[in-house]
């Protein structure tokens, strides 16, 4: 755990300082708001004129190959002993692999911005740490250790929601994971990321400009259907049939 504290503080102090925006400390706010829903929402507002939108599945990679991880929140659920603390249920993929998951998250840090895009709204963040626990009786199974960030938004409501201003934008992301699996077999550790349009610290994977992009060299690791399904204009029937799958519920049993 001390390499992870240490990661997120590195983590934190980039998110702070790289840029020279000026911000206040919202921790002690934080605790009073149920923020579950910004892990498990199915859509989310975009831009400034309230139209909404359907929420991608995180991208994700695990190991040094970039091998695709697919992974789903099912549910998060507020700890009413620890405010700060979040129990949480789902599931992933690698191949044709699917696990269950259950863990925690705690926030550790949260600050918004001081002048906003948008007068009226408030924006902010908070960051913090993971430890999901695969299901021991299930095959290739481990835990999932690290650090995230979320962004999210105020409304003048007091509402917390998630933060899809930038949408548009190029290089939009949000709830970004970053750390490590470990094998419960093998006890060995591999990186493993993830995140909502863009997924930390994925260097050759994703060549995008704009948006994420795998590279090509990465279709045997599992990203051809992804790169068939939006790596092109053309509306034929191949991409078609390759976004259908991109948009398979897979974590619902049937």
């Amino acid at each position: 755990m001390r390499l992870f504290l240490t990661v997120f503080l590195l983590l934190t102090s980039n998110w702070l300082f790289c840029q020279d925006i000026k911000t206040s400390g919202f921790f002690d706010q934080i605790v009073k708001h149920d923020v579950s829903d910004l892990w498990t929402l199915d859509e989310f507002e975009i831009g400034i004129e309230g139209e909404t939108m359907g929420k991608s599945e995180p991208y994700g990679f695990i190991g040094d190959n970039y091998q695709r991880l697919f992974i789903h929140i099912i549910s998060a659920i507020q700890n009413p002993k620890n405010e700060l603390e979040y129990f949480i249920f789902g599931k992933t993929k690698v191949k044709t692999n699917i696990c269950s998951f259950q863990g925690k998250i705690k926030i550790i840090a949260s600050r918004t911005y001081d002048q906003g895009d948008v007068p009226e709204l408030k924006q902010g963040f908070f960051t913090g740490e993971y430890e999901f626990y695969e299901d021991p009786d299930e095959k290739g199974t481990g835990i999932f250790q690290g650090v995230f960030r979320t962004d999210f938004i105020i409304d003048t409501n007091g509402n917390f929601r998630y933060d899809g201003l930038h949408f548009a934008a190029d290089g939009f992301k949000n709830n970004q994971f970053e750390g490590t699996w470990t094998s419960y077999k093998s006890n060995k550790s591999k990186k493993c990321n993830w995140g909502d349009y863009r997924i930390p610290d994925s260097n050759e994977l994703d060549y995008g400009a704009g948006e994420f992009s795998p590279g090509k060299e990465f279709e045997d690791y599992g990203w051809k259907n992804y790169r068939l399904a939006w790596g092109y204009n053309e509306e034929t029937l191949e991409t078609k049939e390759a976004r259908k799958r991109e948009e398979e519920k897979w974590w619902i049993e049937k």
